[in-house]
């Protein structure tokens, strides 16, 4: 009957150590056991705390240091999703027209049909597409695009949150996940940075290099794109900030709507009701609003204005009516914003279409 040799643990790490090294395998864990007649499994158990991954050992590395060493390259961890509610609140005031119909049965069909809405500012592009997913109980992600916004602020990135790196979805990641319709609000104002929706317009998922995660998208994910451009720029210089997108880009988009300003009797809906809203009782006031409106659009598509007044900016007019019980400050007020010349080439106009209007001196 063979004896096994007696050797302390010490003696063993001194062993290993002048023969091997600090760092050795299970085959010179072997040998070194065969040589000193030493049952194999004896050797491993004194070595425990030195193993560093199965059938390699290191003296210099204690197994406390390689969980510390384990943990620091784990994966971030994830924040969680966002909780609350997106669908968008129903707005009594909407009126609906245009290709509203249209959108609303794109976003209806669940299918992935990425759809662009251009056309001047002011018209209810947004608006629309935020009311049809009201109407539909749909999700909704609106993101504002600016020339600054980048893969960070789309796809997600680290933030440090008590004090541990921790990785956030953006909202095109959120929108994926949800099933959501993620609106990209006034898309001709991107950069190529904005290239890194490419995948997600096809509608293939996304896979988050960051953390090595594959986002599928989730059933009912659509993308809606609005601009006041067709993403070719501005020539007139009225949209300064717009960009020439990438053809590459919108040719991702199958269908674009060209959104007009509604026709007057839809427009006398909308003021109606906005003015209904506020406690505004003069319907006259709104009739003449809409009749000096569309006379100014069809100067300015006829060339003689280079200035328009939209939709919003008679809402606006309308509230600040509200606001300060007076026709003239009302809308002098919101023409403010234009040049001198054009400001007081509106005012005379809204004089002719209002027989009871009083043209704002400089005193009052």
């Amino acid at each position: 009957m063979a004896f096994e040799i007696k050797m302390t643990r010490d003696e063993i790490i001194d062993g290993l150590r002048s023969t091997f090294g600090s760092e050795f395998s299970a085959a010179d864990v072997r040998g070194f056991a065969a040589a000193n007649d030493i049952a194999y499994a004896t050797v491993t158990k004194k070595l425990k705390e030195f193993r560093v991954k199965p059938g390699k050992w290191n003296l210099e590395v204690t197994t406390k240091a390689v969980e510390n060493i384990e943990k620091s390259f784990k994966s971030p961890a994830v924040e969680p999703s966002v909780q609350q509610n997106l669908v968008p609140e129903i707005d009594d005031t909407f009126v609906k027209f245009g290709h509203f119909n249209d959108v609303k049965k794109v976003i209806q069909s669940k299918q992935f049909y990425p759809t662009f809405i251009t056309g001047l500012s002011g018209n209810g592009k947004t608006f629309s597409v935020e009311q049809a997913c009201s109407q539909l109980k749909r999700e909704l992600i609106r993101v504002n695009i600016t020339i600054e916004t980048d893969e960070d602020d789309l796809i997600g990135g680290f933030r440090l949150v008590d004090g541990a790196t921790v990785w956030h979805n953006g909202p095109v990641v959120e929108a994926l996940e949800r099933g959501a319709i993620l609106l990209l609000d006034e898309v001709d104002l991107a950069s190529n940075k904005i290239l890194c929706l490419q995948p997600i317009l096809e509608g293939k998922g996304l896979f988050l290099k960051k953390i090595g995660r594959f986002v599928r998208p989730a059933v009912g994910f659509n993308v809606v794109a609005t601009a006041n451009t067709k993403g070719k720029g501005s020539d007139d210089g009225r949209f300064i900030g717009t960009n020439v997108l990438n053809e590459a880009f919108l040719e991702r988009f199958p269908v674009t709507f060209e959104q007009d300003y509604p026709s007057p009797s839809v427009e006398k809906k909308i003021l109606g009701g906005v003015a209904a809203n506020l406690g505004i009782t003069d319907t006259d006031f709104i009739a003449r609003l809409v009749d000096w409106g569309d006379i100014i659009r069809k100067t300015f598509y006829d060339g003689g204005v280079d200035e328009i007044i939209s939709t919003r900016r008679l809402v606006h007019i309308v509230r600040a009516f509200s606001i300060f019980g007076n026709k003239a400050k009302a809308i002098q007020v919101c023409v403010n914003r234009f040049d001198d010349e054009t400001k007081q080439s509106f005012l005379e106009l809204y004089d002719k279409v209002d027989a009871d209007f009083q043209l704002p001196n400089e005193e009052s």
